[in-house]
Order: structure tokens, then C-alpha cells, then sequence
């Protein structure tokens, strides 16, 4: 739609079919959250006219007597929902007082994007979509849609991917419709797991699109009787969901790749303004990771082991490499972007890339250096190996990421002081009933122990 057109959308919308509108705005965990608008108040409702009670929802910092928050949408992320036409949804920004509201997880995005256009630059991002589809049984336990026989080892298997078509074919075809891409699908190293991969956009649009397809996934599995999960690790014996950050910076006036080098003396193919951003990010890996990957349950995501197949796949090292997957930061072949590999499925992808985006853009600024690609396994590493080659381990728990992000100059500077502090509240709160949760892995071990 063209920007600023707000008359030609609104016709295109009542073509089309379009009865109602959805404003749509993300809490602190990345969930799209709106009021339903009949479209006959398209104009109003672009203009700012619904309202909401942010002390209502979850990491938005406000009190009962506060000013209410506005929606204002973006009118350039419009979708028409595929799965339900009737409806259009719009990524929004906040306002609170006539201007914009600072922890709203879309402005501060905004306001890194505009650190990066200052120096000429913008942000691709791909994620990696990696979910689990499951259905409920007669005994309530939740099991994949598949019921075919479990393999040890099922990733890329053809058989599972098959069984599953029916409603993966509604949902990739949903997503080429919207015009994303989709150039690949597999089932996954869980059983009931799978990856669809599709083209890298923009930082904001991707942001607003993995918000989008979260929403769809969910709903287009559940006509077809089950729910797609986006929990990193719902099993301990199988891998978990990732949502790795592909990213590269481009020229604002021209649209080339800034990473691509065709001459690089590390032979990773990054060029050194990439180095420099990758350096940046892994100098502030352990407070990214508590954002990128935000949940108790994302920390049985990162370890070395615990699947069936051996290695999980998972980073949990602080360093860089080639096309390498046993480094949390890695260049895949070919060059001209870095991967994040600590992201999960459960992450807040606004809160997650402008906290990438700022971490980058200080490596471009200081113009540090990553030092030497590692292209060995690092799983296979020991202790001793990895302390005389200066790698640390990520943060083992949330809880240990928060004492990183607390202690974090570039996330106080880049959530803001409002956002920051109802974030760390929250997520204190979250590690402490964990810690207090007693469960049945305690009950077996030690009820009857003594």
C-alpha cells in the first residue's frame, strides 16, 4: 500500500472485504494485543482514536490513574488476515500525551533504527521461524499432530513433514500470499518441530512480521485441530525452537549489502564494518541474551546436550566462527551476514533486535575487532581449552542473565528508564517463582528419599 495513502487503503480494504480493523501493539513478551474497529472508523482509528489501559497488560509501565495509551498504526504494515479476510491487522506505535510513548516496545526499536540511519545505515533481518505443532489427547497430555511412529533422530524426515502438510501447505501459502517468501520447510529435530525459512526484510518489518506469524501459526493450526508452540524447550530429550537473527547493514541510499566482502583475510567473507558490528555484539552477549532468550524455559534450550541426537545445536559459548554451528555468533557461507544463534521463538523481537542493532552499532563506532574466527567443533573443547582461548560460557540461567542485564549501561540506554526497570521487575519476579516452584522432578527425587 503507499505510504501515506490512508484514502486508497482504506478503498482497498472495503474491496477486498475487510469489515473490521485490528490495531495491534505487543506487551513486553511480544504478543500482539488490540480493540476490534468496524471499518466505518478507518479514519479515526488511524488518526490515534483507540485507547487503552497500559496498567492492564504486562511490561507496560503505568499506573491505574495514568493517561491512557494510543494506538497509532503504521499504515505500510497493513495485513488482511489470511485465514480470516474479514479482518486487517496493523503493527502499531504508542502515544501516551500527545507523543510517543518511550517503552513501547515498537519505539524503541524506532529510536535505534533512527542511531543506525544517522550513520547511513539500516538493518536486514531474517528469523528463522522454528515452532512445535501439537494436539490434545483423550488423556489431556499434549502429542504431535503426526501420530507416526517417533524416531530417534527425525529431523528432515520426509514422512513427518508429509503427515503435515495438509495444514503447513494453508500456512505457506498463507505467507507467500503476504508476499514473504517462503524458499524452504523441514521437520525439525523434535518430534512434532519444524523450520520455515523465509526472505529477510527490513529490522522493523521482519520485527512486525514474526509478530504476525506467531498469531497466524497458532490460529491456522488450530482450525486444523492442534496449536503451534512457541515454548524454546517443551521436551528435555529433543532440541528446542530457535529464532536465529540473520542480519546484515545496507547503505540507506543505496541498498548495498555493507557486510559482503569479497576479500576477507579471515576467509568468512564479512567485510570489516560486519566484524566491527559482530564485535560489538559479542561484547554484549550475556545482557542480549537475557532479551533475545526470555524465558526460565529458554535456558534448557542453550546447553550442550540433552536430545536424542546428541548435540542439542544450541550456543552456549561466547564466540564467533564460520559457517559453525557450535558458536553463538556465526557467519554461514557465503558471507555478508552474521547469524545470532542465542534467539529463541519466545523472544520480543522489537526488544531483541534494537538491543542487536545498538550492541552493532557501538562495534562500528569504537571500531572493535572480534579477533579470530573459531572454526573448530568448541562443543568438543575442555575447560582448560576454552579458558586458554578466552571464551566464556553464555548466562546457564535467567537468572544469571538478569544480573547481566541489570548490570548493562547499553540496555538501561536503549529500553529507557521506564521500559527497563518494569522489564527487570518483571522478569525478577518471573526467575523467583520459578525458584520457589516445587516440581515433580523434586517430588520423585526426594519425597521419599530419606
Amino acid at each position: 500500500m503507499p505510504d501515506g495513502d490512508n484514502s486508497k487503503l482504506r478503498q482497498d480494504l472495503e474491496k477486498a472485504g475487510v469489515e473490521y480493523l485490528l490495531p495491534s501493539y505487543v506487551d513486553m513478551h511480544g504478543i500482539s494485543k488490540a480493540k476490534m474497529v468496524p471499518i466505518s472508523h478507518f479514519n479515526d482509528m488511524m488518526g490515534g482514536s483507540e485507547m487503552f489501559t497500559g496498567a492492564a497488560l504486562e511490561g507496560v509501565p503505568q499506573e491505574v490513574n495514568d493517561e491512557e495509551i494510543a494506538a497509532h498504526p503504521d499504515p505500510a504494515s497493513c495485513i488482511v488476515q489470511p485465514w480470516q479476510p474479514n479482518v486487517a491487522w496493523f503493527a502499531s506505535n504508542l502515544w501516551s500525551e500527545g507523543q510517543p510513548f518511550e517503552p513501547c516496545s515498537r519505539n524503541i526499536l524506532s529510536r535505534v533504527k533512527a542511531q543506525a540511519a544517522e550513520l547511513g545505515f539500516g538493518l536486514n533481518l531474517g528469523v528463522e521461524a522454528e515452532f512445535f505443532v501439537f494436539t490434545e489427547d483423550d488423556d489431556g497430555a499434549y502429542v504431535p499432530m503426526s501420530i507416526k511412529h517417533h524416531l530417534a533422530k527425525p529431523a528432515y524426515d520426509v514422512s513427518r513433514l508429509l503427515d503435515n502438510l495438509p495444514w503447513m501447505t494453508e500456512l505457506v501459502g498463507a505467507m507467500n500470499g503476504l508476499g514473504w517468501d517462503v524458499y524452504s520447510f523441514d521437520h525439525e529435530d523434535g518430534i512434532g518441530q519444524f523450520e520455515i525459512d523465509f526472505a529477510y526484510a527490513d529490522v522493523m518489518t521482519m520485527s512486525d512480521r514474526f509478530v504476525f506469524f506467531r498469531l497466524m501459526a497458532n490460529e491456522i493450526a488450530r482450525q486444523h485441530g492442534g496449536f503451534a508452540s512457541f515454548m524454546p524447550k517443551p521436551f528435555p530429550d529433543y532440541a528446542g525452537s530457535g529464532a536465529h537473527f540473520n542480519m546484515s547493514l545496507y547503505d540507506l541510499e543505496t541498498g548495498r549489502n555493507l557486510f559482503a566482502a569479497e576479500d576477507d583475510p579471515r576467509s568468512c567473507g564479512l567485510s570489516q564494518l560486519g566484524y566491527q558490528f559482530l564485535a560489538g555484539v559479542l561484547r554484549h552477549l550475556s545482557p542480549l541474551t537475557a532479551v533475545v532468550a526470555p524465558t526460565v524455559n529458554s535456558y534448557k534450550r542453550l546447553i550442550l546436550k540433552g536430545s536424542n541426537s546428541g548435540f542439542t545445536w544450541a550456543p552456549i559459548f561466547k564466540c564467533y566462527g564460520d559457517n559453525n554451528r557450535t558458536n553463538t555468533l556465526r557467519i554461514p557461507k557465503g558471507g555478508g551476514r552474521v547469524e545470532l544463534r542465542a534467539a529463541d521463538s519466545a523472544c520480543n523481537p522489537y526488544l531483541g533486535s534494537a538491543l542487536v542493532l545498538a550492541a552493532g552499532l557501538e562495534g562500528i563506532r569504537e571500531g572493535l575487532d572480534p579477533g579470530d574466527p573459531h572454526t573448530e567443533n568448541m562443543y568438543l573443547k575442555s575447560e582448560s581449552e576454552l579458558e586458554q582461548l578466552g571464551v566464556s560460557m553464555l548466562p546457564r540461567t535467567l537468572g544469571e542473565a538478569l544480573e547481566e542485564f541489570a548490570q548493562s549501561e547499553l540496555a538501561q540506554s536503549v529500553f529507557g528508564p521506564e521500559m527497563y526497570d518494569a522489564w527487570l521487575t518483571y522478569k525478577h519476579q518471573e526467575w523467583m517463582s520459578y525458584l520457589n516452584h516445587v516440581s515433580d522432578w523434586e517430588k520423585e527425587r526426594y519425597l521419599q528419599f530419606f
